[in-house]
């Protein structure tokens, strides 16, 4: 850290485990980020060569570097209930926690023909969300409600469950990843659509900072029949548990 309290982020790994410069940042401007829940960008912000180490490699590196952390937290690594922590860790980020920053880990829903000509949304509330806030690294837990519209095709219904589970592990912010839960659901059902909503609480928000441990905080996408009033009060009414006019 320098004299005026910036930081110093000059040794980030990049692909072949060597090191690169980035730019200064500021303990300030770092709260600031973090309390304004900015996002940069739809897309998680990725290097080009994110995938060129493989996972064990990934692992090996993380549990280095976690056990350093560790050691400078002062923590005794010779202690028998620590001394596996680094690994853990490593692993859980690699291979669960962050497993959906992985295109191969991406699902590959199967379409179906809506012989049923079911023309109605079909609606699949009360998804588990379990992801990272990006700024803290601490959990995002909660519900996702999802809807579509078939334009002739449908899909299992435990991929849609899938696709919310992919996009939230990776660190996030809840925008982005309503967003990209919306985008992937057009994409992969081939319909405009498409509805989302999130409903989850930030541990950023109850165990640091403010410290609230009652307020969540609700995300939304709607497209195509969805931006029309009626049809988004339609999935509105299913979701809260309400009786819908059929």
């Amino acid at each position: 850290m320098k004299p005026n309290g910036t930081l110093l982020n000059t040794r980030p790994l990049n692909g072949n485990g060597k090191h690169n410069d980035f730019e200064l940042v500021d303990d300030l401007h770092a709260e600031e980020i973090g309390e304004s829940h900015a996002a940069t960008s739809i897309e998680t912000p990725m290097r080009p060569d994110a995938f060129a180490m493989d996972d064990d490699h990934k692992i090996e590196l993380i549990t280095e570097h976690f056990r350093e952390i560790m050691n400078i937290l002062g923590l005794d690594l010779t202690d028998d209930s620590l001394k596996g922590s680094p690994r853990r860790v490593a692993k859980m980020y690699v291979k669960e926690a962050f497993s959906g920053l992985n295109p191969a880990n991406k699902p590959k829903p199967t379409l179906f023909d809506n012989k049923f000509k079911y023309n109605e949304m079909l609606v699949e509330k009360d998804i588990l969300v379990q992801s990272y806030c990006e700024h803290h690294f601490v959990p995002i837990i909660g519900k996702a409600h999802v809807a579509y519209i078939s334009s002739g095709k449908v899909i299992g219904l435990s991929k849609l469950n899938r696709i919310v589970q992919y996009y939230a592990k990776r660190p996030q912010v809840q925008e982005r990843l309503t967003v990209q839960i919306a985008n992937e659901l057009k994409d992969v059902l081939e319909t405009e659509n498409v509805a989302v909503i999130i409903d989850a609480k930030h541990l950023c928000v109850s165990t640091r900072g403010v410290r609230d441990v009652h307020s969540s905080t609700v995300t939304a996408a709607y497209h195509g029949k969805f931006e029309e009033e009626a049809t988004r009060q339609e999935f509105l009414r299913y979701i809260s548990g309400m009786n819908a006019t059929l």
